[in-house]
């Protein structure tokens, strides 16, 4: 089961550094509403200490089969938005371009695990809402099972035991 899309926008920021090995540093700093039909990029503020970009148009669906992500993001200290992002040149420009957006724990941790960028931003308090009752519905744990421990208290297990340890090397 999937959700309708909640369509957004992601303001990036470039701001410069002192280091010689990275002049600037990009990160996403504000998940807004889709704030208009257009889906290009739209510079909001061009300062040589604080460069701002919309990125807008972007979906982000509920999937049924991340739910147990969904559940390890709403159990954190601080519930957040994972958004991953490359450096690309768009109209002679390289900028920041947030490629993927999601409110799940896992997916996250999967592009991460594949070498992505993923920075986080808080989930506002309707989006949480929206989260834990889709969280609710579908969110199923796996019923933990007794794992059957090995008996050492005696038997032919500690006799066997007992031989291999008089025996040389072991063996």
């Amino acid at each position: 089961m999937e959700t309708e899309a909640i369509r957004i926008g992601v303001i990036m920021q470039c701001t410069p550094l002192s280091n010689r090995w990275q002049p600037f540093q990009w990160l996403p700093i504000e998940i807004v509403g889709q704030v208009s039909e257009q889906s290009a990029p739209r510079c909001l503020r061009n300062d040589p200490t604080d460069t701002r970009w919309l990125f807008n148009g972007i979906d982000v669906s509920l999937s049924s089969s991340e739910s147990e992500g969904y559940f390890l993001n709403i159990s954190a200290p601080t519930p957040c938005w994972f958004i991953m992002w490359r450096i690309e040149e768009v109209d002679g420009v390289e900028l920041a371009v947030p490629k993927s957006v999601t409110l799940s724990y896992n997916e996250a941790a999967r592009l991460m695990d594949g070498g992505e960028r993923v920075d986080t931003l808080p989930a506002s308090a309707e989006i949480l809402e929206r989260l834990s009752e889709f969280t609710r519905d579908y969110y199923h744990p796996e019923p933990k099972r007794k794992h059957k421990k090995p008996s050492f208290e005696g038997g032919e297990g500690v006799d066997k035991m007992a031989r291999a340890e008089g025996e040389p090397n072991g063996s």
